[in-house]
């Protein structure tokens, strides 16, 4: 039995070689970005994470591809057998896995379609279906609505890892962490595979303990079944090494996922954030300009922005800010909740909005990016005091993030803690000093100030 809290004395899980989940957890053009933002989270991994995702390598839709094609093998299998509950149930959570690794928002009410059809003919006791109604709910940001159907899913089958993976993502990103560690603790007790692992991976990092971190999503890599999962944990693996400042062995794992999911965004905005971090600021622009011709995620468009604003280009920066501004009012005018990139983004830029959009974000998500996003949405507003309350519980957990202690830091020094700002910007820089273009530049501004 694997313990998330009993990996032994080097804190490594024990090896498996289970069989692999039917679901793994990284709407119209909102939904599309929640395989996104596994690059570009406060924390620096996904806030849900997403762990797993199409059998069929990014862009890869050839007929030999198709041969273990889910989503072609369940059409097919439905020709045959039109009111087959478990198959169109399979489809529904095929379209979820795909649309999460291509981001293409059309396979988003594919999978609604093909649950609601699953659920037609046998409305009680489809534990297959009403996890994928999770999954799409989690994948809309409506976290208690896959709370609600990923609990329903296990009162029909206790033992649906699947569904231990929709209810944990859904209890984390409400800021419910005992529960979703002990439900992360079931699903790996259950079984140990390549999603289990990267849950508990995301719980290591959540407490701040890195290497058991890497440990275990070094364990989701062994166990991945296909190169699409490979890619997965090597993004995830790469993330955390840039978190810690180790642009190698990042840049060693960005490009190993790669050559398993080519072109895929978020790997190359990985390698994008070590050659800006290298002094490659023209290979940076070069390869963020490309992932943004594949995908327009604002996220993006603002990490370039931040990059040409830090290399002396404001107006080309200015331009990317526009472009990213105006992706989120538009996901914002199609009923997107709020997420943490734009209001910090709001937040960096004195909006007056920016404390609003805080308020619902962390209403909806009370877990640590939304009391971080309040923090810094109070401080932009001229209420430090009442913004070192939220940055200290965006790190109750001990999360080891530079982007969290430099918001923290920065409160502090606006209330004039000298000594405590100048620590807390010590450990930012520390912890990683490539985290941001844009403040990695302010912490070290802050703390020549400082003194």
């Amino acid at each position: 039995m694997s313990r998330l809290g009993d990996f032994g004395s080097s804190g490594r899980p024990p090896r498996a070689n289970p069989p692999i989940d039917d679901i793994r957890r990284t709407k119209e053009a909102s939904m599309r970005r929640v395989v996104m933002l596994i690059a570009v989270s406060v924390l620096g991994v996904a806030l849900v994470v997403a762990a797993g995702a199409l059998l069929v390598p990014w862009g890869d839709r050839s007929p030999a591809s198709r041969e273990t094609d889910p989503i072609a093998i369940a059409e097919r299998r439905l020709e045959r057998l039109p009111n087959d509950w478990k198959t169109w149930a399979e489809l529904g959570l095929a379209y979820v896995q795909r649309a999460r690794t291509t981001g293409d928002p059309a396979d988003y009410p594919r999978a609604g379609k093909a649950l609601d059809r699953s659920l037609a003919i046998r409305r009680e006791d489809n534990a297959i279906a009403l996890t994928g109604l999770g999954a799409l709910a989690a994948a809309g940001h409506d976290f208690p609505a896959a709370l609600r159907h990923g609990r329903a899913a296990l009162a029909v089958d206790p033992y649906r890892a699947a569904a231990l993976g929709v209810v944990a993502d859904a209890l984390t990103e409400l800021g419910r962490y005992d529960e979703a560690f002990a439900t992360v603790q079931r699903m790996v007790n259950l079984r140990p595979d390549a999603a289990s692992y990267a849950r508990a991976s995301y719980t290591w990092e959540l407490r701040g303990d890195i290497g058991r971190a890497t440990d275990a999503m070094r364990r989701a890599l062994d166990a991945a079944p296909n190169p699409a999962d490979g890619a997965f944990a090597r993004l995830h693996l790469g993330q955390l090494a840039f978190g810690t400042g180790d642009l190698d062995t990042a840049a060693a794992h960005f490009t190993e996922g790669l050559r398993l999911l080519p072109g895929h965004p978020p790997l190359r905005a990985g390698l994008a954030r070590v050659r800006a971090a290298r002094g490659d600021t023209t290979g940076a622009v070069a390869e963020f300009r490309a992932v943004l011709t594949a995908v327009l995620e604002p996220a993006y468009a603002v990490e370039l922005g931040d990059l040409l604003t830090a290399t002396g280009q404001p107006e080309a920066g200015a331009r990317e800010y526009t472009r990213a501004r105006e992706a989120w009012a538009a996901e914002a005018r199609n009923g997107h909740p709020p997420e943490p990139d734009p209001v910090l983004f709001a937040a960096d830029h004195r909006d007056p909005a920016a404390l609003d959009a805080a308020r619902r974000l962390y209403t909806r998500q009370p877990g640590i990016g939304g009391a971080d996003a309040m923090a810094w949405a109070l401080r932009a507003a001229g209420r430090p005091a009442e913004a070192l309350r939220h940055a200290d519980e965006a790190l109750r957990l001990g999360t080891r993030s530079a982007l969290l202690h430099y918001h923290r830091g920065m409160i502090l020094a606006d209330l004039g803690k000298r000594e405590a700002a100048r620590a807390e910007l010590e450990t930012t820089l520390r912890l990683n000093p490539h985290f941001s273009a844009r403040h990695a530049p302010e912490a070290r501004a802050a703390l020549v100030s400082l003194g």
